[in-house]
């Protein structure tokens, strides 16, 4: 009985161990978070708010904490889905290359549009990058649950983190299934700007999402159940 007691003790010493280790940090508490981004030190200093931190200690900035212009956090996190086995390289020359050929297509129906239509044309790669993944993502999804041995196809809300995950991983997926012959950022560049005008399969794919919801929203009351 002494031994199970000891057992039953170690055991639990271990999980409150590990617990206190998950939310452990090479940081004490009083640490605060780096202000990388100019407008907000210049804001600091018009308020005199920057006499309160200066002499505080200060975390290190991660990687992506950057004021660069020429950063964008939705094409690094594009480009993360996109990379495999991490050659973040690789993938960085892919996404680059699609935006190249972007560009040159719409350079083409730019250059062959009526005058009065050039306006209309979108001529930046990241435009049409940011505004077809804006279009889409989807509001809702499907989770599956099982009850009464009867498998519920639920309706849900979907979060924002998830929606634009959800969003480029069709892309992907689209640029991917294509013909041996086809490039992948040429295809990827293709469902872009296909999904910039509100079509192409992947718009397609969003609508039929959307559809499968509202057909099963009559289960939508289980939706606690996948909370």
């Amino acid at each position: 009985m002494s031994n199970l007691r000891v057992f039953v003790t170690k055991t639990i010493n271990l999980l409150n161990l590990c617990n206190n280790q998950r939310h452990y940090s090479v940081f004490p508490l009083h640490y605060i978070k780096p202000i990388y981004n100019k407008e907000e030190q210049q804001n600091l200093r018009i308020s005199n708010e920057i006499k309160e931190i200066v002499h505080k200690s200060i975390k290190p900035a991660i990687t992506t904490d950057t004021c660069s212009v020429f950063y964008n956090d939705t094409v690094n996190r594009f480009t993360n889905y996109i990379m495999r086995k991490g050659n973040k390289q690789l993938a960085r020359s892919l996404l680059q290359e699609t935006f190249e050929t972007i560009k040159i297509t719409q350079l083409k129906h730019y250059h062959q549009a009526d005058p009065s239509q050039k306006s209309n044309i979108e001529l930046d790669p990241k435009v049409i990058f940011i505004k077809a993944i804006q279009n889409v993502t989807p509001i809702l999804e499907i989770k599956n649950h099982k009850k009464g041995g009867i498998n519920y196809k639920i309706p849900v809300a979907i979060s924002e983190n998830r929606a634009k995950f959800v969003a480029m991983n069709w892309l992907i997926q689209a640029a991917k299934n294509k013909e041996r012959s086809i490039h992948f950022p040429r295809q990827l560049a293709k469902e872009l700007i296909d999904a910039f005008y509100k079509r192409g399969r992947v718009i397609m794919k969003k609508h039929d999402l959307h559809k499968e919801c509202d057909a099963n929203r009559a289960y939508a009351h289980f939706r606690w159940l996948k909370g």
